[in-house]
């Protein structure tokens, strides 16, 4: 039974050179952090140290949150809580009315596309404008990220040029990405100009002193929050850490692990507005809590959207981002769609091979494999179990737990060997497409042993 993982993977397979270079990028940036990290004799000293840190704050989060929220509120912060998205996007409105904002810029925030803010904020007047220049590129095509933190590195030069040439009015047939960039860099200059309220997400929260932290390479938070008088930050509530030691932790081991740079070109903090100006912070829930409560998955929440798993991941390295259901692809977003709606996205825990890779990539030791595994066990409950892998799995129960049936089939098993092609290479034998079965050997290894022919 094909998923809707399994289809649209089957579509972007279809461009084999797209398939060879998506690959080939995505482990490129893999093998940059590989030598990152061996840059480092503590990395793993520090993976251990981080997963520590996160264990903890997560499941102290009730102490934590509330001293970042009074910590930043003494420093003259309006702290709002939001118990789902449609709460948090009513918020955003709210104080964008009562300062009559019309246009906001934002930095990259997948907390604001996970509660779909742009589209409730557009239908509402508003103009939302994205800066970071992948997310502007995808705003202006109408398109979603692919990656949580390259979310257009799928698009080519060429289309980006074709893009800005109906966009921007660039010149045309001059895909130069650097002129690509300037022509980007001047449309968003008038943007932050004109805009009257900035938003930023937020990479970090620091309980202690209330700073919102935001790491980025172009700058772009920095404008969004410098220009305009208002500043909006978004926050998930499992961004906290206790303080500056904490942080200086994942600070470490956020960059390395995304991109394989030693740190990010911007690392900025917003701890109070600026004079004249306002500042909020928008503490998010939206089913955060209830993971906690997950004795399974409740890990998942020690994530920071590093996307490093994807970058490692072989499923997703060859199927694209766009073949997964849920906003968030890779094993990080398995995870976190199957924890939002298991019914609507069970089709995604296919998409694994379980080789976990993932779990070995990951800066704070996130079991992503291991939850994918104990997704896969519960899709009979969600009524997404495959029935043929169903009737498949019953079948080999039957078989080995049965050493007469098993010696009997392992003997005749060299029959295969002789049989037509074709009747082992169907439609009905799916693993066939693209494989060859191997050749049965005539004596088995259970043979071969009793004859003491192994040593």
């Amino acid at each position: 039974m094909s998923t809707q993982h399994s289809k649209a993977a089957h579509e972007f397979l279809k461009n084999s050179e797209k398939v060879t270079w998506h690959d080939a990028t995505f482990w490129s940036v893999r093998q940059k952090r590989d030598n990152m990290a061996m840059q480092l004799d503590e990395w793993e000293q520090l993976r251990d140290a981080a997963s520590a840190i996160k264990r903890h704050t997560v499941t102290h989060l009730d102490h934590y949150l509330n001293q970042f929220a009074e910590s930043a509120e003494r420093n003259g912060v309006h702290v709002h809580w939001a118990k789902d998205a449609e709460e948090f996007n009513a918020i955003v409105l709210d104080i964008l009315r009562q300062q009559n904002v019309k246009k906001m810029v934002k930095s990259k925030s997948m907390l604001t596309e996970e509660c779909e803010m742009n589209p409730y904020l557009e239908q509402h007047g508003i103009d939302v404008v994205e800066t970071d220049l992948g997310e502007r590129i995808l705003q202006l095509m109408h398109s979603k990220p692919s990656h949580i933190v390259m979310p257009a590195i799928h698009i080519t030069q060429e289309e980006v040029g074709h893009l800005f040439e109906k966009e921007l009015h660039s010149e045309k047939g001059n895909y130069d990405p650097t002129y690509l960039t300037y022509c980007a860099r001047l449309s968003l200059r008038n943007e932050f100009i004109t805009a009257d309220a900035g938003m930023t997400g937020a990479n970090f929260g620091v309980a202690e002193t209330g700073d919102i932290v935001v790491c980025t390479n172009e700058g772009n938070a920095d404008m969004s929050t410098s220009m305009p008088k208002l500043h909006i930050a978004a926050m998930g509530l499992e961004k906290v850490v206790p303080n500056y030691q904490s942080l200086a932790v994942f600070q470490r081991l956020l960059c390395r692990a995304a991109t394989g740079q030693p740190t990010t070109t911007y690392t900025s903090h917003f701890r109070k507005p600026r004079p004249g100006a306002e500042m909020h912070i928008i503490l998010v829930d939206n089913g955060r809590s209830s993971i906690i409560g997950n004795p399974e998955h409740w890990e998942t929440l020690k994530c920071i959207r590093c996307g490093s798993c994807m970058n490692t991941c072989p499923v997703y390295r060859r199927s694209g981002g766009y073949s997964y259901t849920y906003f968030i692809p890779g094993p990080i977003g398995i995870n976190l769609g199957m924890l939002k709606d298991p019914q609507r996205y069970a089709d995604n825990v296919s998409a694994c091979t379980l080789c976990c890779s993932c779990d070995n990539v990951c800066p704070v030791k996130v079991n992503l494999s291991e939850q994918v595994y104990t997704w896969r066990q519960k899709l009979d409950k969600f009524g997404k179990a495959d029935p043929m892998k169903k009737v498949m799995s019953e079948g080999m129960s039957v078989l080995f737990n049965n050493p007469s049936l098993y010696n009997t089939t392992l003997k005749f098993a060299p029959l295969a060997n002789h049989m037509p092609h074709f009747v082992l290479h169907n439609k009905l034998n799916a693993w066939s497409i693209g494989h060859e079965l191997p050749t049965f050997p005539k004596e088995s290894f259970q043979q071969m042993w009793k004859k003491g022919e192994v040593k």
